[in-house]
């Protein structure tokens, strides 16, 4: 049995950042993912922060992915790869240090302001990250990095601003930590007894648990190609 992943002391949000829609990439393609920072206190919505706007809401946004994060933590690991970049450039809506894929858990409860987030799933990266860094292969490296960032769905909608502290307030499934998730969906692909144990997980997204059923019974794993380097996906 995986170990308990230990609770994490509060964070404190070092940003809050907003995007509205504007041209991406060669195909000019309209998308949210050009973020800044907002002052004071922003309202935090059942689909997201208030004023945040998504181009593709398909596959982005929304009661499942209405909050966006990504540690800071991270951009000092790009940076030693070569890639020079600061929040939000992967288009989180928030971001904090000393707080990482191994440090929560999905389902985790969070309070931040007056309102509460659950964490529902991990972030898939998609080809527009290639777009956004120029880099062909930028979405494929953050897969495989582990660095992904994860999402929160709004339990109780509220207000927030950066300097607040993201403090947690429950968590239901201490021995799923999203590192454990992403090194299943990414590494250790067909370990179908812990794939049944991720699809009967209340707290995860949906669309995540019918992930793993899907792979469970087709015995094999999604073609991941269109999401990474299709831009006409």
């Amino acid at each position: 049995m995986p170990n308990k992943t230990t609770a994490p002391a509060p964070a404190i949000v070092e940003g809050l950042f907003i995007g509205t829609l504007a041209p991406l990439g060669p195909r000019q393609v309209p998308s949210g993912i050009d973020k800044k920072p907002v002052q004071g206190h922003l309202a935090i919505t059942r689909v997201g922060l208030q004023g945040d706007e998504h181009g593709d809401t398909r596959h982005h946004g929304g009661p499942e992915k209405a909050v966006h994060h990504y540690p800071a933590d991270h951009y000092g690991e790009w940076r030693k790869e070569g890639i020079e970049a600061a929040a939000p450039a992967f288009g989180e809506n928030i971001t904090t240090s000393g707080l990482s894929e191994a440090d929560v858990c999905i389902g985790d409860v969070f309070r931040l302001g007056s309102a509460l987030l659950q964490v529902s799933q991990g972030r898939q990266p998609c080809w527009r990250l290639n777009a956004r860094f120029d880099r062909p292969d930028m979405a494929i490296r953050v897969q495989k990095s582990g660095r992904t960032g994860w999402y929160y769905r709004v339990l109780e909608e509220g207000a927030a601003e950066a300097g607040n502290a993201l403090v947690l307030h429950e968590r239901p499934q201490p021995e799923w930590s999203l590192a454990r998730i992403i090194g299943l969906l990414y590494t250790r692909t067909m370990d179908t007894e812990s794939l049944q144990e991720l699809g009967a997980l209340p707290e995860l997204a949906p669309s995540w648990r019918e992930l793993a059923a899907r792979r469970i019974a087709s015995r094999k794993v999604e073609d991941w190609s269109r999401r990474l380097h299709d831009s006409h996906a």
